[in-house]
């Protein structure tokens, strides 16, 4: 861990993230936020939110993500790093561009950002620096004094993050009957996207055969695996696996599905599964439906023991690397240098995404990189 404490040249930290309906009247409207530009009919958006509707509208994302500020606030307090921290999301209130206007009314004007996304890609990466470019532009116009905005790099493989995940997988694991429990497998999963968004993953060196994406989950998996097993002297045969696919069925996405795969294991003579959901942070509508409601009835339908790993959510350990991320990033700005925590074989991301990383099908302003037009 960085043994520095200032928090200079940054004077703030905004939480990106997603965002979700909070009852029923808001979830076709935040599907048409989500989708906008795709021309959905309004049906069929509504076909869509019936995900939402079984949990009475509300997306627990937004609770998830107010349980982490607190976490984040309580940390910094306790370590008398004074820096306001605010919540700004790409698709529902507080909107993105509202939490920028009120920083920098607020006098901000160098603003880390932490992301509600891991690992890179263009829809968990280059999207949230198109939208935070998207309300630069908006305050530009309306003549306010632009910040700067830094995203932090990728934290998939940071020991605050991975750590939670590992103890997870062992509470599930002793959860499950002694009888199956040494033969358990772990499923891996995170995020099905198109096979061509993965492989452009990244930056241009990593690009190809799953690119970024692939390799940094993989990572995270193999790292988990193995402390599982010098824990409990047990090698869990494990896979990366993936949920959640959306979007038009000719279009290849990355495979196995949790739920075949599911039906695979069974086949082939598995007791018993842990899934472990490494590509969320938190516990959010793709954890609460597709693993804990659809994947976990396809596992009893087959008489499959399955349990679910938790998430790492508000845990203390996470919001001590949140402030790591932080004070090293400060440090490298200031010029001073900072240890880079990393497990793994990948070790620490960069700090500024360079051209042509993630990039998307239109191109589009992105801010907090090297193309960023607001440097």
């Amino acid at each position: 861990m960085s043994d520095q404490r200032d928090p200079a040249p940054y004077d703030a930290l905004l939480l990106l993230s997603f965002g979700g309906p909070e009852g029923p009247d808001d979830v076709v409207p935040f599907l048409e936020n989500v989708t906008r530009g795709r021309g959905i009919p309004k049906e069929r958006l509504k076909e869509v939110g019936q995900h939402y509707f079984l949990f009475g509208g509300v997306s627990p994302i937004n609770d998830q993500n107010r349980a982490l500020l607190d976490a984040l606030r309580k940390d910094f307090a306790e370590h008398d790093l004074d820096l306001p921290v605010y919540w700004g999301n790409r698709n529902w209130a507080p909107y993105l561009t509202d939490t920028l206007r009120e920083m920098t009314d607020a006098g901000h004007r160098r603003i880390a950002v932490l992301a509600t996304s891991a690992y890179a890609s263009y829809s968990g990466c280059r999207q949230y620096r198109e939208n935070l470019a998207d309300g630069l532009a908006t305050l530009e116009g309306e003549g306010r004094e632009l910040p700067r905005v830094d995203k932090l790099r990728h934290y998939f493989n940071h020991p605050g993050f991975v750590r939670p995940m590992i103890d997870g997988v062992l509470a599930s694991l002793a959860d499950l009957p002694e009888d199956v429990r040494v033969g358990a497998h772990l499923a891996f999963t995170t995020h099905s996207i198109p096979t061509s968004a993965a492989d452009s993953s990244g930056p241009g060196p990593d690009h190809g055969d799953g690119g970024a994406y692939v390799r940094q989950h993989l990572d995270v998996a193999r790292v988990i695996a193995d402390a599982v097993a010098d824990e409990t002297g047990v090698r869990h045969p494990w896979e990366l696996v993936y949920q959640s696919r959306s979007g038009a069925p000719h279009i290849p996405w990355l495979e196995p599905d949790i739920c075949d795969h599911l039906e695979a294991l069974h086949g082939s003579g598995a007791p018993a599964v842990v899934m472990v959901p490494i590509g969320f942070v938190s516990d959010h509508m793709e954890v609460l439906y597709d693993l804990d409601t659809e994947a976990t009835a396809k596992a009893a339908e087959l008489g499959l023991p399955v349990r679910r790993a938790a998430t790492v959510g508000a845990d203390p350990r996470f919001a001590g690397a949140v402030r790591d991320l932080l004070l090293e990033r400060a440090a490298t700005e200031r010029g001073v240098p900072a240890e880079r925590c990393a497990l793994g074989a990948l070790g620490a991301s960069h700090d500024l995404c360079p051209v042509g990383c993630c990039p998307a099908r239109a191109p589009k302003p992105a801010a907090a990189g090297a193309d960023s037009p607001y440097a």
